[in-house]
């Protein structure tokens, strides 16, 4: 009997089936690489809908005039944004996970002041499509529909209650915050694309509006000018206003006697500016009085620390139960289950006048006759996802309709408009193409990472800033306005690097020329990935290897 080790050894390798093994010899690719285009997270958290990462990069090369172009293609007010808008895009920047986010809206403040010292012009319509389309409201949305319906060639008339247009843009946001001049430039470049803004008309029926200037369809956008109320016991009610009020009087000069002491109630962004307001207006102290805590106050986080620095005294925790002549008796309250409760501890503070800042309201009682039309629990008017309301051709949006209330949310409000009434005038439906996928921060293969803080914007000293109404925050120089957009990493599209193309071991990628990126030569790509390694914005993905036809 023979051994195991005497049996005839054998080749155990498989032998290899030619007929579906390419031509030539070497390593055979399961997976390739291609060159795509992934959505920036800051472009995703953009109310009004701006391309950042592409204006970015034109800034960045020092193209401001290409960079302000691209951004107004969405949003035709750069430099009140710059001012103005609580850029959420900035929270959602992949570059604050290694230093600090990209400081978006000063670079958007510095496009949009050269804009208005260069004097750019948006270019004249291309077409005249023979409709005309009546806007009841200049503010924020108001102007962003009226112009983006003017450049697609629409005959845009505003309807503008007030003696100024800007809507809360000039009533309920300081000068400080937003100078007249600036406002005025924006909205007046808006009108030079041939917007008619007519003031001091107020649309009481706007179905005998819409008829009577033959108008073809109708966006509503009047914002929320009507300060909500609350029932305080008071023996002077004359001395209770509100705040929404209270900043348009002194927008327009008819400045209220407050008082040397002013009390302030609500925690939003207007209770900010209404105690900031009173103490530009000589009050010796103002003092808000907010029924939650900090961390519940709906004011942005950088409102209450301006406030403080500027001599602010914020209540946490406090309501008021009654107001006297020159006191006000306030109840202490706590937290239980995410709610303020009262805690029957009562304080008697000074106070002269109070200012309520508890919300707004709008006016909306003009169309509750119009067949179709329906509202919200609150008041606001139910519009479908084309911003259409129940009634065919009328249109609202802005601080109307159902949404939070911020400038650049009814600006991207007023643009979804637009794209929809046109194609509402068309016979046609408005559908939003699909985005790319978002590109998070973990995907990102930054090779070059370094820490490069964002430059701060110079502000004027509190004890300064109190004694006007002049500008509180400078911008950036042309140096620093590069250098900011420089920071941007580009997330998810190309900018031409040359990481990739230095990388690759085959040699099988293809430069194009400045501004036409790279291809690959799949004749020399073996699929290893290290150009998708070294990729580092991840314009590159990794897609398996397609099948070969078969014959």
């Amino acid at each position: 009997m023979k051994s195991e080790t005497s049996q005839p050894k054998t080749d155990l390798t498989k032998k290899p089936d030619l007929k579906e093994h390419g031509t030539g010899t070497g390593p055979s690719r399961s997976q390739r690489p291609v060159y795509t285009d992934f959505f920036p997270p800051c472009n995703n958290a953009c109310p009004a809908g701006e391309n950042i990462q592409a204006w970015l990069s034109h800034a960045q090369a020092g193209r401001y005039f290409e960079a302000w172009k691209c951004l107004t293609d969405d949003n035709p007010m750069a430099a009140i944004h710059g001012r103005v808008c609580y850029h959420p895009c900035e929270s959602s920047c992949n570059r604050g996970s290694v230093d600090t986010s990209v400081s978006i809206h000063s670079v958007e403040r510095f496009l949009g002041d050269m804009a208005i010292s260069e004097g750019w012009a948006f270019p004249a319509p291309k077409r005249n499509s023979g409709n005309r389309v009546l806007i009841i409201g200049s503010g924020p949305s108001g102007l962003s529909a009226a112009y983006h319906l003017a450049r697609l060639g629409h005959d845009v008339t505003i309807y503008e209650a007030g003696p100024m247009a800007g809507g809360m843009m000039n009533f309920g946001i300081p000068a400080y915050r937003l100078p007249r001049n600036v406002l005025r430039a924006e909205i007046k470049r808006i009108e030079d694309l041939g917007v008619k803004i007519i003031l001091n008309h107020k649309v009481e029926d706007v179905l005998a509006e819409k008829t009577a200037g033959n108008f073809d369809a109708v966006f509503i956008a009047i914002g929320a000018h009507i300060g909500k109320k609350t029932d305080i016991p008071a023996r002077d009610a004359s001395k209770i206003l509100d705040a929404v009020t209270f900043l348009k009087d002194v927008e327009l000069g008819n400045t209220p006697a407050i008082g040397r002491r002013v009390a302030i109630y609500g925690g939003g962004n207007t209770a900010m500016d209404a105690a900031r307001t009173a103490k530009r207006l000589g009050a010796e102290e103002a003092l808000i009085i907010y029924r939650r805590d900090r961390e519940h106050m709906p004011a942005h986080d950088f409102e209450a620390d301006e406030a403080l620095s500027e001599g602010i005294k914020i209540h946490w925790l406090t309501t008021i139960r009654d107001f006297d002549t020159a006191s006000m008796t306030v109840e202490r309250m706590e937290i239980k289950d995410g709610k303020p409760v009262p805690t029957g501890t009562f304080e008697t503070l000074e106070a002269d006048s109070v200012i309520l800042a508890l919300g707004q309201a709008t006016e909306t009682a003009f169309l509750e006759g119009v067949e179709g039309v329906s509202f919200d629990s609150d008041g606001t008017v139910i519009v479908d996802k084309h911003m259409m309301t129940g009634h065919a051709g009328i249109f609202a949006g802005g601080d109307m309709v159902p949404s939070e209330r911020t400038v650049t949310i009814a600006t991207g409000h007023g643009k979804k408009a637009a794209r929809n009434i046109d194609a509402w005038l068309s016979g046609k439906t408005y559908e939003k193409p699909a985005s790319n996928a978002l590109v998070p921060v973990e995907q990102l293969h930054i090779w070059y990472r370094t820490s490069a803080e964002a430059r701060e914007q110079a502000h004027v000293e509190p004890d300064k800033a109190v004694t006007g109404f002049e500008e509180i925050v400078s911008g950036l120089s042309e140096e620093e306005a590069r250098y900011e957009a420089q920071r941007c990493y580009s997330c998810g599209n190309c900018f031409e690097c040359d990481g990739c193309f230095g990388a690759c071991p085959e040699h099988a990628i293809i430069k194009l020329g400045s501004g036409m990126r790279y291809k690959f030569n799949y004749s020399l790509c073996t699929g290893c990935g290290t150009c998708f390694e070294q990729c580092p914005c991840h314009a590159i993905d990794m897609i398996a290897e397609p099948k070969a036809a078969t014959i």
